[in-house]
């Protein structure tokens, strides 16, 4: 007899959206949006796809998703049973400063609801 699956999880599974910002430094102006994208692709993989469109040159600071992508400072995750040294904690300090900006962008896009959900009106 085949078994059932909870239907919160397979509900949570069905149609998420994934959303990135680029945006120049201190979050001033948006500079690229990846709006409605399939849920289970990886963060890293949508920023890679989105780093040929720009110059070689052109740097990205991202969050803890980003860790691997070329060209991306990321802050450095704390090591299974180790703590952070100290110097490591001070680089995260002052990535995550950088990064605020960014963040309270995303918070006004998520307040109104700008990128939440697909526009799902079939054309005749």
């Amino acid at each position: 007899m085949k078994s059932k699956k909870n239907s919160s999880q397979e509900r949570s599974f069905r149609h998420t959206f994934k959303n990135q910002f680029v945006s120049l430094p201190k979050g001033k102006y948006i500079v690229d949006v990846v709006a409605g994208k399939r849920g289970p692709e990886a963060d890293v993989n949508l920023l890679r796809k989105q780093q040929k469109n720009f110059s070689e040159l052109q740097d990205f600071t991202g969050d803890k998703a980003y860790i691997g992508a070329e060209r991306t400072t990321t802050p450095k995750k704390k090591p299974p049973k180790r703590e952070l040294t100290a110097e490591e904690k001070e680089s995260n300090k002052l990535i995550s400063q950088s990064r605020i900006y960014v963040e309270h962008l995303i918070r006004i896009i998520k307040i109104f609801r700008v990128a939440s959900e697909r526009f799902r009106l079939h054309s005749f």
